[in-house]
Protein backbone atom coordinates (compact mmCIF):
# COMPACT_ATOMS: atom_id res chain seq x y z
CA UNK A 1 0.00 0.00 0.00
CA UNK A 2 1.27 3.61 -1.08
CA UNK A 3 -0.33 5.14 2.22
CA UNK A 4 1.95 7.37 4.29
CA UNK A 5 1.60 6.29 7.39
CA UNK A 6 3.81 9.51 8.95
CA UNK A 7 1.61 12.27 7.35
CA UNK A 8 -0.10 14.83 9.61
CA UNK A 9 -4.11 14.73 9.24
CA UNK A 10 -6.04 17.88 9.18
CA UNK A 11 -9.24 16.28 10.28
CA UNK A 12 -11.23 20.01 10.13
CA UNK A 13 -10.59 19.63 6.57
CA UNK A 14 -10.83 16.25 5.77
CA UNK A 15 -13.73 15.09 3.80
CA UNK A 16 -15.10 11.41 3.74
CA UNK A 17 -17.43 9.96 0.80
CA UNK A 18 -18.95 6.13 1.18
CA UNK A 19 -20.58 3.99 -0.64
CA UNK A 20 -23.87 2.10 0.94
CA UNK A 21 -25.30 3.17 4.15
CA UNK A 22 -25.02 -0.64 5.44
CA UNK A 23 -23.28 -1.10 8.63
CA UNK A 24 -19.93 -1.22 7.44
CA UNK A 25 -20.18 2.82 6.08
CA UNK A 26 -22.26 3.97 9.14
CA UNK A 27 -19.76 2.28 11.58
CA UNK A 28 -17.00 4.20 9.54
CA UNK A 29 -18.77 7.36 10.06
CA UNK A 30 -18.86 6.65 13.57
CA UNK A 31 -15.14 6.32 14.18
CA UNK A 32 -14.37 9.03 11.91
CA UNK A 33 -16.06 11.59 14.25
CA UNK A 34 -15.79 9.56 17.22
CA UNK A 35 -12.09 8.55 17.16
CA UNK A 36 -10.33 10.27 14.31
CA UNK A 37 -12.74 13.83 15.50
CA UNK A 38 -13.63 14.76 11.42
CA UNK A 39 -17.30 16.66 11.64
CA UNK A 40 -19.89 15.33 11.17
CA UNK A 41 -20.51 17.58 8.03
CA UNK A 42 -18.14 16.45 5.84
CA UNK A 43 -18.80 13.03 5.72
CA UNK A 44 -21.22 12.61 2.94
CA UNK A 45 -23.19 8.94 2.61
CA UNK A 46 -24.43 7.85 -0.88
CA UNK A 47 -26.79 4.88 -0.99
CA UNK A 48 -29.10 3.44 -4.05
CA UNK A 49 -32.34 2.58 -1.87
CA UNK A 50 -34.78 5.17 0.09
CA UNK A 51 -33.53 4.14 3.43
CA UNK A 52 -30.25 3.27 5.32
CA UNK A 53 -29.47 -0.06 7.14
CA UNK A 54 -28.27 -1.76 3.99
CA UNK A 55 -28.96 -5.41 4.61
CA UNK A 56 -30.11 -5.50 8.04
CA UNK A 57 -33.14 -4.15 7.37
CA UNK A 58 -36.77 -4.50 9.43
CA UNK A 59 -39.68 -2.90 8.18
CA UNK A 60 -43.43 -3.25 7.20
CA UNK A 61 -46.83 -3.03 9.25
CA UNK A 62 -49.68 -4.84 10.59
CA UNK A 63 -52.32 -4.39 7.83
CA UNK A 64 -49.26 -5.55 5.02
CA UNK A 65 -47.09 -7.61 6.89
CA UNK A 66 -43.73 -7.27 8.30
CA UNK A 67 -40.55 -8.33 6.66
CA UNK A 68 -37.03 -9.26 7.99
CA UNK A 69 -34.99 -10.66 4.94
CA UNK A 70 -32.26 -12.48 7.47
CA UNK A 71 -31.89 -12.45 11.31
CA UNK A 72 -28.52 -11.69 13.20
CA UNK A 73 -27.56 -13.62 16.66
CA UNK A 74 -24.76 -11.97 18.78
CA UNK A 75 -22.15 -13.70 20.69
CA UNK A 76 -21.01 -12.46 23.88
CA UNK A 77 -17.27 -13.36 23.68
CA UNK A 78 -16.61 -12.43 20.10
CA UNK A 79 -18.65 -9.32 18.86
CA UNK A 80 -16.42 -6.77 20.67
CA UNK A 81 -15.87 -4.44 18.21
CA UNK A 82 -19.60 -4.53 17.49
CA UNK A 83 -20.59 -3.69 21.24
CA UNK A 84 -17.84 -1.42 21.02
CA UNK A 85 -19.61 0.98 18.46
CA UNK A 86 -22.84 0.42 20.04
CA UNK A 87 -21.60 1.98 23.14
CA UNK A 88 -21.28 4.88 21.58
CA UNK A 89 -24.75 5.72 20.11
CA UNK A 90 -27.60 6.63 22.31
CA UNK A 91 -30.99 5.21 22.76
CA UNK A 92 -33.93 6.26 21.02
CA UNK A 93 -35.71 6.52 23.66
CA UNK A 94 -33.63 7.06 26.76
CA UNK A 95 -30.32 9.59 25.59
CA UNK A 96 -28.84 8.89 28.91
CA UNK A 97 -27.78 5.51 27.94
CA UNK A 98 -26.23 3.15 24.98
CA UNK A 99 -27.94 0.97 22.76
CA UNK A 100 -25.41 -1.51 23.88
CA UNK A 101 -27.06 -0.60 27.42
CA UNK A 102 -30.54 -1.49 26.06
CA UNK A 103 -28.95 -4.60 24.97
CA UNK A 104 -27.03 -5.86 28.12
CA UNK A 105 -30.23 -4.92 30.13
CA UNK A 106 -32.79 -6.67 27.39
CA UNK A 107 -30.30 -10.02 27.55
CA UNK A 108 -30.54 -9.67 31.29
CA UNK A 109 -34.13 -10.26 31.27
CA UNK A 110 -34.65 -12.60 28.03
CA UNK A 111 -32.12 -15.31 27.98
CA UNK A 112 -32.31 -17.56 25.77
CA UNK A 113 -32.35 -21.62 26.37
CA UNK A 114 -33.69 -24.10 23.28
CA UNK A 115 -35.81 -27.21 24.12
CA UNK A 116 -37.03 -27.72 20.85
CA UNK A 117 -33.31 -27.45 18.51
CA UNK A 118 -34.13 -30.34 16.54
CA UNK A 119 -37.69 -31.81 15.40
CA UNK A 120 -38.49 -35.20 12.84
CA UNK A 121 -41.05 -35.10 10.26
CA UNK A 122 -43.29 -36.68 12.70
CA UNK A 123 -43.03 -33.27 14.77
CA UNK A 124 -40.93 -34.97 17.93
CA UNK A 125 -38.50 -32.80 19.78
CA UNK A 126 -35.06 -34.91 19.28
CA UNK A 127 -32.47 -35.60 22.20
CA UNK A 128 -29.39 -33.47 21.38
CA UNK A 129 -27.19 -33.46 24.21
CA UNK A 130 -24.97 -35.05 22.28
CA UNK A 131 -22.88 -34.15 18.96
CA UNK A 132 -23.62 -37.48 17.57
CA UNK A 133 -19.80 -37.90 16.41
CA UNK A 134 -18.02 -41.11 15.73
CA UNK A 135 -14.38 -41.35 15.84
CA UNK A 136 -13.74 -40.53 12.40
CA UNK A 137 -15.76 -37.83 12.83
CA UNK A 138 -13.95 -35.87 15.37
CA UNK A 139 -10.37 -36.68 13.57
CA UNK A 140 -11.52 -35.38 10.73
CA UNK A 141 -12.72 -32.14 12.63
CA UNK A 142 -9.47 -32.33 14.91
CA UNK A 143 -7.61 -32.24 11.22
CA UNK A 144 -9.30 -29.27 9.79
CA UNK A 145 -8.52 -27.24 12.99
CA UNK A 146 -5.06 -28.37 13.11
CA UNK A 147 -4.35 -27.78 9.22
CA UNK A 148 -3.11 -24.38 8.20
CA UNK A 149 -5.69 -22.86 5.81
CA UNK A 150 -3.08 -22.39 2.78
CA UNK A 151 -3.32 -26.62 2.88
CA UNK A 152 -7.01 -26.48 2.38
CA UNK A 153 -7.11 -23.98 -0.83
CA UNK A 154 -10.57 -24.43 -2.53
CA UNK A 155 -11.78 -27.24 -0.80
CA UNK A 156 -15.34 -27.42 0.25
CA UNK A 157 -16.18 -28.78 3.36
CA UNK A 158 -17.70 -31.84 1.85
CA UNK A 159 -14.03 -32.33 0.61
CA UNK A 160 -12.77 -32.69 4.20
CA UNK A 161 -15.55 -35.39 6.19
CA UNK A 162 -16.58 -38.47 5.65
CA UNK A 163 -20.54 -39.03 4.88
CA UNK A 164 -21.87 -39.52 8.17
CA UNK A 165 -20.11 -36.35 9.52
CA UNK A 166 -23.56 -35.19 8.05
CA UNK A 167 -25.44 -36.72 10.03
CA UNK A 168 -24.52 -35.66 12.95
CA UNK A 169 -26.19 -33.19 15.40
CA UNK A 170 -23.89 -31.21 15.48
CA UNK A 171 -23.83 -30.79 11.93
CA UNK A 172 -27.39 -29.98 11.55
CA UNK A 173 -27.13 -27.36 14.55
CA UNK A 174 -23.94 -25.56 13.00
CA UNK A 175 -25.25 -25.80 9.56
CA UNK A 176 -28.27 -24.01 10.70
CA UNK A 177 -27.15 -21.81 13.32
CA UNK A 178 -24.37 -20.31 10.80
CA UNK A 179 -26.30 -21.17 7.29
CA UNK A 180 -23.16 -23.15 5.95
CA UNK A 181 -24.13 -25.70 2.86
CA UNK A 182 -21.91 -28.87 2.19
CA UNK A 183 -20.17 -27.45 -1.01
CA UNK A 184 -19.51 -24.31 0.89
CA UNK A 185 -15.61 -23.35 1.93
CA UNK A 186 -13.67 -25.38 4.03
CA UNK A 187 -11.33 -22.27 4.51
CA UNK A 188 -14.47 -20.82 6.07
CA UNK A 189 -15.22 -23.29 7.92
CA UNK A 190 -12.27 -23.71 9.91
CA UNK A 191 -12.33 -20.09 10.67
CA UNK A 192 -15.59 -20.34 12.35
CA UNK A 193 -14.54 -23.44 14.43
CA UNK A 194 -11.98 -21.69 15.76
CA UNK A 195 -14.16 -18.45 16.09
CA UNK A 196 -17.03 -20.19 17.72
CA UNK A 197 -15.70 -22.87 19.22
CA UNK A 198 -16.93 -22.09 22.67
CA UNK A 199 -20.20 -22.35 21.46
CA UNK A 200 -19.77 -26.25 21.10
CA UNK A 201 -21.02 -27.47 24.62
CA UNK A 202 -24.26 -24.95 24.51
CA UNK A 203 -24.93 -25.98 20.37
CA UNK A 204 -27.88 -27.76 21.83
CA UNK A 205 -29.69 -24.59 23.49
CA UNK A 206 -27.97 -21.64 22.08
CA UNK A 207 -27.59 -20.64 25.36
CA UNK A 208 -24.68 -18.51 24.20
CA UNK A 209 -26.62 -16.64 22.09
CA UNK A 210 -27.49 -12.81 22.84
CA UNK A 211 -30.41 -10.76 20.76
CA UNK A 212 -31.86 -6.87 20.27
CA UNK A 213 -34.99 -6.28 21.51
CA UNK A 214 -36.24 -5.66 18.58
CA UNK A 215 -35.18 -6.62 14.69
CA UNK A 216 -31.70 -5.16 14.05
CA UNK A 217 -32.56 -2.02 12.00
CA UNK A 218 -34.85 -0.73 14.87
CA UNK A 219 -32.49 -1.38 17.54
CA UNK A 220 -29.15 -0.39 15.66
CA UNK A 221 -28.93 0.48 12.04
CA UNK A 222 -31.66 3.39 12.97
CA UNK A 223 -30.31 4.80 16.49
CA UNK A 224 -27.19 4.75 14.44
CA UNK A 225 -28.37 6.37 11.53
CA UNK A 226 -30.20 9.00 13.81
CA UNK A 227 -26.91 9.68 15.87
CA UNK A 228 -25.03 10.59 12.87
CA UNK A 229 -27.83 12.78 11.48
CA UNK A 230 -27.20 14.90 14.72
CA UNK A 231 -23.53 15.07 13.77
CA UNK A 232 -24.11 16.61 10.26
CA UNK A 233 -23.59 13.40 8.25
CA UNK A 234 -25.19 13.78 4.88
CA UNK A 235 -27.02 10.85 3.82
CA UNK A 236 -27.89 11.06 -0.23
CA UNK A 237 -30.54 8.24 -0.62
CA UNK A 238 -32.08 7.32 -3.51
CA UNK A 239 -28.43 7.83 -5.44
CA UNK A 240 -26.84 4.98 -7.06
CA UNK A 241 -22.70 5.34 -7.85
CA UNK A 242 -21.85 3.72 -10.63
CA UNK A 243 -18.39 3.91 -11.47
CA UNK A 244 -15.59 5.18 -9.59
CA UNK A 245 -12.89 7.55 -11.57
CA UNK A 246 -9.17 7.27 -10.77
CA UNK A 247 -6.16 9.79 -10.85
CA UNK A 248 -3.73 8.32 -13.63
CA UNK A 249 -0.77 6.21 -12.63
CA UNK A 250 1.38 3.62 -12.78
CA UNK A 251 2.05 2.75 -9.43
CA UNK A 252 -0.92 4.25 -7.26
CA UNK A 253 -4.64 4.00 -7.42
CA UNK A 254 -6.17 7.39 -6.26
CA UNK A 255 -10.09 7.85 -6.32
CA UNK A 256 -11.08 11.47 -8.34
CA UNK A 257 -14.83 11.34 -8.32
CA UNK A 258 -17.77 9.23 -8.07
CA UNK A 259 -20.37 8.96 -11.00
CA UNK A 260 -23.80 8.91 -9.51
CA UNK A 261 -27.16 8.90 -10.74
CA UNK A 262 -29.92 9.98 -8.45
CA UNK A 263 -33.70 9.75 -8.60
CA UNK A 264 -33.02 9.42 -12.66
CA UNK A 265 -30.19 12.20 -13.20
CA UNK A 266 -26.44 11.68 -13.56
CA UNK A 267 -24.37 13.57 -11.57
CA UNK A 268 -20.77 13.46 -10.59
CA UNK A 269 -18.95 13.72 -7.08
CA UNK A 270 -15.56 15.04 -6.76
CA UNK A 271 -13.05 13.93 -4.02
CA UNK A 272 -10.77 16.06 -3.58
CA UNK A 273 -7.04 15.81 -2.54
CA UNK A 274 -6.78 14.64 1.03
CA UNK A 275 -10.33 13.39 1.05
CA UNK A 276 -11.05 9.43 1.47
CA UNK A 277 -13.30 7.26 -0.45
CA UNK A 278 -15.33 4.36 1.46
CA UNK A 279 -16.98 1.86 -0.64
CA UNK A 280 -18.65 -1.28 -0.15
CA UNK A 281 -18.59 -4.07 -2.33
CA UNK A 282 -20.81 -6.61 -2.81
CA UNK A 283 -23.81 -7.46 -0.98
CA UNK A 284 -25.43 -10.36 0.61
CA UNK A 285 -29.30 -8.88 -0.09
CA UNK A 286 -29.09 -7.65 -3.90
CA UNK A 287 -31.74 -9.19 -6.29
CA UNK A 288 -33.85 -9.64 -3.46
CA UNK A 289 -37.24 -10.54 -4.57
CA UNK A 290 -40.62 -10.81 -2.14
CA UNK A 291 -43.58 -13.01 -2.84
CA UNK A 292 -47.11 -12.62 -0.86
CA UNK A 293 -49.68 -15.00 0.48
CA UNK A 294 -50.08 -15.66 -2.78
CA UNK A 295 -47.72 -14.77 -5.18
CA UNK A 296 -43.99 -16.35 -5.61
CA UNK A 297 -41.01 -13.88 -5.54
CA UNK A 298 -38.53 -13.98 -7.93
CA UNK A 299 -35.07 -15.95 -8.33
CA UNK A 300 -33.24 -12.43 -9.55
CA UNK A 301 -29.37 -12.13 -10.11
CA UNK A 302 -26.46 -9.69 -10.28
CA UNK A 303 -27.99 -7.45 -13.09
CA UNK A 304 -30.67 -6.27 -9.93
CA UNK A 305 -29.27 -3.55 -8.09
CA UNK A 306 -25.78 -1.76 -8.42
CA UNK A 307 -24.10 -3.29 -5.66
CA UNK A 308 -22.20 -6.17 -7.70
CA UNK A 309 -22.21 -3.74 -11.19
CA UNK A 310 -20.02 -1.85 -9.11
CA UNK A 311 -17.69 -3.79 -8.15
CA UNK A 312 -17.19 -5.51 -11.38
CA UNK A 313 -16.65 -2.17 -13.10
CA UNK A 314 -13.84 -0.78 -10.78
CA UNK A 315 -12.61 -4.45 -10.37
CA UNK A 316 -11.64 -4.76 -14.61
CA UNK A 317 -8.29 -4.60 -14.78
CA UNK A 318 -7.07 -4.16 -11.23
CA UNK A 319 -6.64 -7.67 -9.64
CA UNK A 320 -6.10 -5.68 -6.36
CA UNK A 321 -9.73 -4.88 -6.10
CA UNK A 322 -10.54 -9.17 -5.87
CA UNK A 323 -12.22 -11.10 -8.50
CA UNK A 324 -16.34 -10.43 -8.42
CA UNK A 325 -17.18 -13.26 -10.25
CA UNK A 326 -16.32 -15.79 -7.96
CA UNK A 327 -19.12 -14.62 -5.66
CA UNK A 328 -21.77 -13.29 -8.29
CA UNK A 329 -21.93 -15.90 -10.77
CA UNK A 330 -23.30 -19.48 -8.55
CA UNK A 331 -26.61 -17.96 -7.89
CA UNK A 332 -27.65 -21.73 -7.56
CA UNK A 333 -24.73 -22.03 -4.44
CA UNK A 334 -25.31 -18.97 -2.87
CA UNK A 335 -29.47 -18.56 -2.37
CA UNK A 336 -31.38 -19.51 -0.05
CA UNK A 337 -35.28 -18.04 0.95
CA UNK A 338 -36.39 -16.63 4.10
CA UNK A 339 -40.21 -15.89 5.31
CA UNK A 340 -41.42 -13.21 7.85
CA UNK A 341 -45.30 -14.47 9.04
CA UNK A 342 -47.53 -11.91 10.54
CA UNK A 343 -49.80 -13.07 13.19
CA UNK A 344 -53.15 -11.56 14.04
CA UNK A 345 -54.38 -14.33 15.74
CA UNK A 346 -52.49 -15.62 19.37
CA UNK A 347 -53.09 -19.51 18.36
CA UNK A 348 -50.22 -20.13 16.69
CA UNK A 349 -47.90 -18.52 19.06
CA UNK A 350 -49.65 -20.32 21.73
CA UNK A 351 -49.18 -23.40 20.44
CA UNK A 352 -45.50 -23.13 19.75
CA UNK A 353 -44.92 -21.84 23.14
CA UNK A 354 -46.76 -25.18 24.88
CA UNK A 355 -44.85 -27.14 21.99
CA UNK A 356 -41.67 -26.36 22.64
CA UNK A 357 -41.48 -25.05 26.06
CA UNK A 358 -39.91 -21.95 25.10
CA UNK A 359 -41.64 -18.33 25.94
CA UNK A 360 -41.17 -16.02 22.51
CA UNK A 361 -37.83 -14.90 22.59
CA UNK A 362 -36.03 -17.85 24.57
CA UNK A 363 -36.01 -20.55 22.31
CA UNK A 364 -33.47 -19.76 19.53
CA UNK A 365 -34.04 -22.01 15.83
CA UNK A 366 -36.42 -24.87 15.92
CA UNK A 367 -34.66 -26.89 12.84
CA UNK A 368 -37.04 -29.52 11.21
CA UNK A 369 -34.15 -31.47 9.90
CA UNK A 370 -35.66 -34.47 8.21
CA UNK A 371 -37.68 -31.66 5.88
CA UNK A 372 -37.29 -31.61 2.29
CA UNK A 373 -36.41 -27.88 2.52
CA UNK A 374 -34.17 -27.92 5.61
CA UNK A 375 -36.36 -24.96 7.30
CA UNK A 376 -35.96 -23.46 10.61
CA UNK A 377 -37.90 -20.80 12.73
CA UNK A 378 -37.61 -18.29 15.22
CA UNK A 379 -40.35 -17.07 17.50
CA UNK A 380 -38.26 -13.57 18.74
CA UNK A 381 -39.05 -11.64 21.95
CA UNK A 382 -42.88 -10.09 21.06
CA UNK A 383 -42.56 -6.94 20.00
CA UNK A 384 -40.12 -7.40 17.38
CA UNK A 385 -41.05 -4.22 15.51
CA UNK A 386 -41.17 -0.65 16.93
CA UNK A 387 -44.30 -0.10 15.40
CA UNK A 388 -46.09 -3.56 16.00
CA UNK A 389 -48.85 -3.47 18.03
CA UNK A 390 -49.75 -5.43 20.90
CA UNK A 391 -52.41 -7.94 19.48
CA UNK A 392 -50.08 -8.94 16.34
CA UNK A 393 -46.74 -11.06 16.66
CA UNK A 394 -44.58 -12.26 14.62
CA UNK A 395 -42.25 -15.41 13.65
CA UNK A 396 -39.34 -15.61 11.15
CA UNK A 397 -37.90 -18.36 8.94
CA UNK A 398 -35.61 -19.61 6.37
CA UNK A 399 -34.61 -22.62 4.50
CA UNK A 400 -31.28 -24.28 3.13
CA UNK A 401 -32.50 -26.46 0.39
CA UNK A 402 -34.88 -23.89 -0.99
CA UNK A 403 -34.78 -25.98 -4.79
CA UNK A 404 -35.81 -28.78 -3.38
CA UNK A 405 -39.82 -29.96 -3.12
CA UNK A 406 -41.39 -29.86 0.50
CA UNK A 407 -42.68 -32.85 2.55
CA UNK A 408 -46.08 -31.91 2.64
CA UNK A 409 -46.35 -29.34 -0.49
CA UNK A 410 -45.31 -31.09 -3.10
CA UNK A 411 -43.35 -28.07 -4.48
CA UNK A 412 -40.25 -26.64 -4.46
CA UNK A 413 -39.96 -23.80 -2.00
CA UNK A 414 -38.90 -21.60 -4.80
CA UNK A 415 -42.46 -21.72 -6.40
CA UNK A 416 -44.21 -21.88 -3.65
CA UNK A 417 -46.77 -18.72 -2.52
CA UNK A 418 -46.72 -17.70 1.49
CA UNK A 419 -49.71 -19.01 2.36
CA UNK A 420 -48.28 -22.66 0.66
CA UNK A 421 -44.98 -22.08 2.61
CA UNK A 422 -46.97 -21.26 6.04
CA UNK A 423 -49.38 -24.54 5.36
CA UNK A 424 -45.71 -26.87 5.24
CA UNK A 425 -44.58 -25.27 8.27
CA UNK A 426 -48.01 -25.91 10.48
CA UNK A 427 -47.73 -29.46 8.56
CA UNK A 428 -44.27 -29.78 9.88
CA UNK A 429 -45.24 -28.51 13.76
CA UNK A 430 -48.50 -30.76 13.55
CA UNK A 431 -50.81 -27.98 13.92
CA UNK A 432 -53.42 -29.56 11.27
CA UNK A 433 -56.67 -28.82 13.40
CA UNK A 434 -55.99 -25.04 13.97
CA UNK A 435 -54.60 -24.43 9.89
CA UNK A 436 -57.56 -23.06 8.84
CA UNK A 437 -57.67 -20.19 11.37
CA UNK A 438 -54.22 -19.45 11.64
CA UNK A 439 -54.26 -19.02 7.96
CA UNK A 440 -56.73 -17.33 7.88
CA UNK A 441 -55.62 -15.03 10.54
CA UNK A 442 -51.58 -14.51 9.01
CA UNK A 443 -49.44 -12.94 6.38
CA UNK A 444 -46.49 -14.94 5.27
CA UNK A 445 -44.15 -12.88 3.22
CA UNK A 446 -41.29 -15.06 1.02
CA UNK A 447 -38.18 -13.72 0.46
CA UNK A 448 -35.37 -15.60 -2.09
CA UNK A 449 -32.25 -14.15 -1.00
CA UNK A 450 -29.60 -14.93 -4.29
CA UNK A 451 -26.46 -13.64 -2.97
CA UNK A 452 -27.27 -14.55 1.10
CA UNK A 453 -24.31 -17.02 1.87
CA UNK A 454 -22.15 -15.66 -1.75
CA UNK A 455 -19.04 -14.81 1.27
CA UNK A 456 -19.05 -18.38 2.05
CA UNK A 457 -18.31 -19.52 -1.40
CA UNK A 458 -14.49 -21.29 -2.25
CA UNK A 459 -12.41 -18.87 -3.15
CA UNK A 460 -9.01 -18.56 -4.04
CA UNK A 461 -6.26 -16.17 -2.10
CA UNK A 462 -6.53 -12.70 -4.11
CA UNK A 463 -10.33 -12.95 -4.98
CA UNK A 464 -11.28 -10.97 -1.82
CA UNK A 465 -9.41 -7.44 -1.77
CA UNK A 466 -7.84 -6.53 0.91
CA UNK A 467 -9.41 -3.27 3.30
CA UNK A 468 -7.24 -0.85 1.91
CA UNK A 469 -6.12 -2.67 -1.37
CA UNK A 470 -2.54 -2.25 -2.63
CA UNK A 471 -1.09 0.94 -3.92
CA UNK A 472 -4.03 3.21 -2.90
CA UNK A 473 -3.81 6.31 -1.23
CA UNK A 474 -7.32 7.24 -0.17
CA UNK A 475 -9.72 4.26 -1.07
CA UNK A 476 -10.99 1.46 1.38
CA UNK A 477 -13.32 -1.11 0.31
CA UNK A 478 -15.91 -2.46 3.43
CA UNK A 479 -18.35 -4.96 3.71
CA UNK A 480 -18.29 -9.14 3.27
CA UNK A 481 -16.29 -9.36 0.35
CA UNK A 482 -12.70 -7.77 1.32
CA UNK A 483 -9.86 -9.92 3.28
CA UNK A 484 -9.72 -9.90 7.26
CA UNK A 485 -6.84 -12.44 8.43
CA UNK A 486 -8.32 -14.79 10.76
CA UNK A 487 -12.11 -12.94 10.83
CA UNK A 488 -15.45 -14.58 10.03
CA UNK A 489 -17.46 -13.45 7.00
CA UNK A 490 -21.19 -13.47 8.08
CA UNK A 491 -21.16 -11.53 11.14
CA UNK A 492 -21.56 -7.72 12.28
CA UNK A 493 -18.58 -8.02 13.57
CA UNK A 494 -16.57 -8.58 9.69
CA UNK A 495 -18.12 -5.02 8.50
CA UNK A 496 -17.25 -3.30 11.67
CA UNK A 497 -14.09 -4.33 11.89
CA UNK A 498 -13.05 -3.79 8.39
CA UNK A 499 -14.56 0.04 8.84
CA UNK A 500 -12.31 0.40 11.95
CA UNK A 501 -9.28 -0.69 10.05
CA UNK A 502 -9.51 2.07 6.96
CA UNK A 503 -10.51 4.94 9.61
CA UNK A 504 -7.55 4.16 11.98
CA UNK A 505 -5.14 3.39 8.83
CA UNK A 506 -6.12 6.79 7.10
CA UNK A 507 -5.83 8.92 9.98
CA UNK A 508 -2.99 7.31 11.50
CA UNK A 509 -4.92 7.00 14.85
CA UNK A 510 -2.33 6.28 17.74
CA UNK A 511 -5.08 3.29 18.43
CA UNK A 512 -5.23 -0.28 18.11
CA UNK A 513 -8.20 -2.49 16.10
CA UNK A 514 -9.97 -4.59 18.39
CA UNK A 515 -8.80 -8.08 18.53
CA UNK A 516 -10.45 -10.47 16.78
CA UNK A 517 -11.67 -13.11 19.76
CA UNK A 518 -9.65 -16.27 19.60
CA UNK A 519 -10.71 -19.16 21.89
CA UNK A 520 -9.26 -21.63 20.56
CA UNK A 521 -6.05 -20.52 22.40
CA UNK A 522 -8.02 -20.72 25.43
CA UNK A 523 -7.29 -24.09 27.37
CA UNK A 524 -10.45 -24.09 29.13
CA UNK A 525 -12.47 -23.41 25.62
CA UNK A 526 -10.59 -25.94 24.07
CA UNK A 527 -11.25 -28.58 27.39
CA UNK A 528 -14.87 -27.90 27.55
CA UNK A 529 -15.18 -28.52 23.56
CA UNK A 530 -13.70 -31.57 23.72
CA UNK A 531 -15.71 -32.94 26.48
CA UNK A 532 -18.59 -32.02 24.08
CA UNK A 533 -17.10 -33.97 21.38
CA UNK A 534 -17.23 -36.74 23.52
CA UNK A 535 -20.15 -36.84 25.19
CA UNK A 536 -21.52 -39.80 26.24
CA UNK A 537 -18.67 -42.47 24.82
CA UNK A 538 -16.90 -42.03 27.84
CA UNK A 539 -14.05 -43.13 25.70
CA UNK A 540 -10.68 -41.00 28.36
CA UNK A 541 -8.39 -42.27 25.73
CA UNK A 542 -9.25 -40.20 23.00
CA UNK A 543 -10.37 -37.24 25.38
CA UNK A 544 -6.69 -37.52 25.76
CA UNK A 545 -5.82 -37.74 22.79
CA UNK A 546 -7.45 -34.84 21.15
CA UNK A 547 -6.60 -32.36 24.02
CA UNK A 548 -2.83 -33.56 23.11
CA UNK A 549 -4.18 -32.46 19.38
CA UNK A 550 -5.27 -28.98 20.09
CA UNK A 551 -2.31 -28.04 22.61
Amino acid sequence: MRFNFDQTIDVEKTKAYMVGAGLASLSAAVFLIRDGHVPGKNIHIYEELNITGGSMDGNGDPEHGYVIRGGRMFDEEAYACTFGVMESIPSLTDPKVSILDEFNAFNKKIHTSGKARLIDNEANILEVSSLGFNREDRLALADIILKPEESLGTKTIKDCFPESFFKTNFWFMWTTTFAFEPWHSAVEFKRYLHRFMHELPRLNDMSGVRRTAYNQYDSMLLPMTKWLESQGVNFELNCSVTDLEFKPSETETTVTAFSCVQNGKETRIEIGEGDFAFVTIGSLTAGTSLGSMTTVPKINDKHVGGAWALWEKIATGRSEFGHPHVFDDRVEESMWESFTVTLKDPTMVKKIVEYSGNKPGTGALMTFKESGWFMSIVLHNQPHFLNQPDHVQTLWGYALFPYEKGDFIKKRMVDCSGEEILTELLYHLNFKEDMKKILKTSICIPCILPFTTAQFLTRAKGDRPATIPEGSTNLALLGQFCEIADDVVFTMDYSVRGAQIAVYQFLNLDKKVTPIYKGQHDARVLYNSAVSMLKDDNLREELAAIKSLLK
